[in-house]
């Protein structure tokens, strides 16, 4: 039931944006959904379709779906679109009855340089639109939507918080059972292994693929980055860190903790350890504190990002946050630096609901890597805390 409430609160959003932006009409134009998906479609619609088919959200708040006659009665079941039309031929004659229904000045559809979650009508099917437009006082009305659905799929309506809130509640039990288990001799695929097994004797889905969920990084020879974990074994004096996504009733988490790995004789880490943690963990309060509605993604990773080169570590090569919903990474607004590849995505202005990872790292020599990441939310009066924030180093004793 949940699924049919989230699709009515991102329709209602998704009339609001429209007239916000002096939109007429968003549509939404697929087929063979389950072989090629287009990430829009599953924030207004519950499903796969096989034909050629329309969804058009206008700004007075009608909604139409034009799909296959086989396909229809699902829309209709929902209840979230006011009028279904099923078409048995051909898609074009029902499709420019519609328009002429809506007669919109502009059509938004999805196409984005920037933004993946927004370019999800692919080329064949933006000329097949053309095609179809053209002769008609449509043709050269198009748009992009990446506006519209940055807005959407950005927002998070309150089911959608709850949710991630419940995936960000569900990895860290996890996290609590990794340091119960885990002891020096276990190798990073031992680890993941273990992870494995209670994500999914718990029924839980994998924010990202689980080849390499968990990142498993223990001591300075493991890999760093989106990579699967492997022989590399934990040891006394080593750093043992751990990014962990889940995916539970359609929303994500994305998580990172780290441990220190007790030697003989301390009893807590050295100070090489401890500094590094104390930059990490200081670096992603001042990200905090510039965390604000209003503001453009690159500033905000700019103050961390100067945090951690003033304090004599090399600057991270990545962005500080990126947007977390329906898929580990949501598209739109990042927090990051003016890089070629964050081109315009950096210069988008956060907004209150949405939910941003914080994350960042450095390399302490011959310990390993130091990394945290949390989940938090945008409001109006500054940011929450979706996560418990790991303000301490962990500890994992040799037996």
């Amino acid at each position: 039931m949940f699924e049919r409430q989230l699709i009515r609160e991102k329709l209602e959003q998704a009339t609001d944006i429209l007239n916000e932006l002096d939109i007429d009409v968003w549509l939404t134009f697929v087929r063979e959904t389950s072989l090629s998906p287009d990430p829009a479609l599953e924030l207004i619609f519950d499903g796969d379709v096989t034909w050629q088919s329309a969804f058009l959200i206008g700004r007075d708040g009608r909604r139409t779906a034009i799909l296959g006659h086989y396909d229809a009665e699902t829309v209709r079941t929902l209840g979230t679109y006011t009028k279904v039309v099923p078409y048995h031929e051909g898609i074009r004659q029902p499709l420019l009855a519609a328009l002429a229904d809506y007669a919109p000045r502009s059509i938004a559809v999805n196409y984005s340089e920037d933004d993946v979650a927004a370019d999800g009508l692919s080329y064949g099917m933006y000329r097949l639109l053309q095609n179809y437009l053209t002769g008609t006082p449509w043709e050269g009305r198009l748009v992009s939507a990446e506006a519209i659905i940055r807005a959407l799929r950005g927002r998070k309506t309150p089911t959608e918080i709850e949710l991630v809130c419940q995936a960000v509640a569900a990895t860290e039990r996890i996290f609590d059972e990794i340091e119960a288990y885990v002891h020096p001799g276990m190798t990073q695929k031992q680890i993941a292994q273990f992870v494995h097994g209670l994500i999914d004797e718990q029924g839980l889905g994998y924010a990202w693929p689980k080849a390499f969920n968990p990142i498993v990084t223990c001591g300075p020879e493991s890999a760093t980055g989106h990579a699967a974990p492997g022989d590399v074994v934990l040891c006394a004096g080593h750093t043992l860190h751990i990014d962990l996504g889940v995916k539970q009733d359609g929303y994500c988490s994305d998580l990172q903790r780290m441990w220190y790995v007790l030697d003989k004789g301390e009893t807590t880490a050295p100070p090489d350890v401890q500094r590094a943690f104390d930059v990490v963990l200081g670096a992603i309060k001042i990200g905090e504190s510039a965390l604000r509605r209003g503001t453009p993604g690159w500033q905000i990773d700019e103050v961390a990002r100067k945090f951690i080169v003033d304090n004599g570590y090399p600057e991270y090569m990545h962005a500080l946050g990126h947007l977390l919903g329906r898929s580990v990474h949501d598209g739109a607004t990042v927090l990051g630096p003016r890089w070629e590849r964050y081109k315009g995505i950096c210069d988008l202005k956060v907004e209150a609901g949405n939910v941003f990872t914080l994350e960042l790292h450095v390399v302490v020599p011959e310990r390993g890597m130091m990394s945290l990441e949390e989940d938090v939310l945008v409001t109006e009066q500054g940011v929450e805390y979706l996560s418990h924030p790991q303000t301490s180093l962990r500890y994992i004793c040799p037996r």
